[in-house]
């Protein structure tokens, strides 16, 4: 049954992992997205705001990363 819940828990892990690649691709592409419009005058006003709320969701998935890796070595500990 350990052995079980160690795997759901490295499935989730997995997830959360790719959520956090991924997020690091959306908010390096909305920086670039702002740079250019800043250099071409553009009001960024709503891509920064944009950006704040990818970077908030971010921490969220690096959270649920570290409370999975935390998760996994207690259970690992048990076991």
């Amino acid at each position: 049954m350990m052995a079980l819940n160690i795997a759901i828990l490295q499935d989730h892990l997995a997830m959360a992992e790719r959520h956090i690649a991924s997020g690091n691709r959306v908010i390096t592409r909305q920086r670039q997205l702002i740079n250019q419009l800043e250099a071409d005058g553009h009001d960024i006003r709503a891509a920064r705001s944009l950006l704040a709320q990818f970077e908030d969701l971010q921490a969220l998935h690096l959270a649920d990363r570290d409370r999975l890796l935390n998760e996994i070595s207690s259970a690992q500990a048990r076991h």
